[in-house]
């Protein structure tokens, strides 16, 4: 168990305080286990093991959490372990009725949970960071005009939006852009706040809420954009999307962007994150999201963007402030779920600082349609006239 933790300066302590390690003294931090089965849980099956445990304490991190676990994902075996790969094999497809399941699992934990640790807007997604010291709530809606900006969008258009959170793009695109939404999503508590907000704003005859799965968006529309939706498809459902597109995007100028948690090589979602945090999900690669998606619906890939250290930063900000209203937490939903939601928050920041996760921007366009902008420059550009055509 020690050597497999290796390069990592990380040393194992069991239950009776003894240690094989004799790496570099100090080490970065320790792994303590508090009983033999946790032990023989990590040989077996160290992807479960290591959350379940550390969510009820019989495994704790002696050291600065995310360094300990960025170094642990840095040493961690390329393969994952044929536990996860086997159960990966029997799960259920992300039918109509699961996905509404796992979806709410996650997102419909209470708003009153996530208002804690998100900005003013409720942005459940990477930010965009102008300047590394910016404030979150600024590179939050840095995000949203960049998607804007490389989806060139211009007043009257209409814009589907697949899984709208908590309505924040949606919002966004009416009110600054003047286009109009049908935003989808089957998170209750998401829409029913994304729906109080419009009201408020006065965008309700701009931005339709629509509780309802992707799989049942009908007519034609000029721009798609889908943000933090695809990794809650399912590998399986992945041709679904490409039928989407296929069937509710204009050929003659439309466009589309997907913003998406990815991969550089196929791999299974963690098995205590897919128990835990997010059942039902898969993190594709880029070459399935063309293959799979954009190639069978006839898109053509305008630009990519790798947003991964920005991700990096958002979960780090997300967790500050998690920590700040840790005893609220705490207190509601208790000290398990507090540990969970801590260990799946730094190791999130873990996983894009070393690489093993990836974030995605793809613009894309039907192929017999022009691209939406000259140079990738473009959309890049300061803050300034919106809505110009192309």
């Amino acid at each position: 168990m020690q050597r497999s933790l290796a390069p990592a300066p990380v040393r194992l302590v069991l239950w009776d305080k003894s240690t094989p390690y004799d790496g570099p003294d100090p080490p970065l931090g320790d792994l303590i286990l508090r009983d033999r089965a946790v032990l023989v849980g990590l040989v077996m099956n160290p992807d479960l093991w290591f959350g379940e445990a550390y969510t009820t304490r019989r495994l704790e991190i002696r050291g600065p959490l995310v360094p300990v676990l960025d170094a642990l994902s840095r040493s961690a075996a390329a393969e994952p372990s044929w536990l996860t790969r086997v159960s990966t094999l029997f799960a259920s497809p992300n039918g109509v009725r699961s996905a509404r399941r796992n979806v709410q699992h996650h997102y419909d934990l209470g708003n009153d949970f996530y208002r804690l640790w998100l900005d003013e807007d409720m942005v459940y997604t990477c930010a965009y960071f102008p300047t590394p010291d910016a404030a979150l709530d600024e590179a939050q809606r840095a995000k949203l005009d960049l998607v804007c900006r490389k989806l060139r969008l211009r007043p009257e258009e209409s814009v589907i939006e697949a899984g709208c959170g908590w309505g924040a793009l949606a919002l966004h695109m009416a009110q600054h852009y003047g286009v109009r939404v049908k935003a989808f999503n089957v998170s209750r508590e998401q829409l029913a706040l994304a729906r109080e907000r419009a009201a408020r704003e006065g965008l309700s005859n701009r931005v339709e809420f629509i509780d309802d799965d992707y799989r049942n968006v009908r007519g034609r529309f000029d721009v798609f954009v889908s943000v933090g939706m695809l990794e809650h498809v399912g590998r399986a459902h992945l041709g679904t999307v490409a039928a989407v597109l296929r069937r509710c995007l204009r050929r003659d100028g439309g466009r589309g962007l997907l913003h998406f948690i990815g991969r550089d090589a196929p791999r299974p979602v963690n098995a205590w994150i897919r128990r835990r945090i997010f059942p039902g999900s898969y993190i594709p690669t880029l070459a399935q999201v063309s293959a799979r998606i954009l190639a069978p619906a006839g898109m053509s890939v305008v630009d990519v963007e790798n947003l991964r250290l920005h991700y990096a930063r958002t979960l780090a900000l997300w967790a500050d402030r998690y920590t700040e209203a840790r005893d609220h937490v705490r207190s509601n939903l208790g000290e398990d779920f507090c540990r969970a939601w801590e260990l799946y928050l730094a190791g999130s920041e873990a996983a894009f600082r070393t690489g093993w996760l990836q974030l995605f921007q793809v613009v894309f366009t039907p192929r017999d349609s022009l691209p939406p902008y000259w140079t990738r420059d473009d959309p890049h550009q300061a803050l300034g006239a919106r809505g110009d055509a192309m």
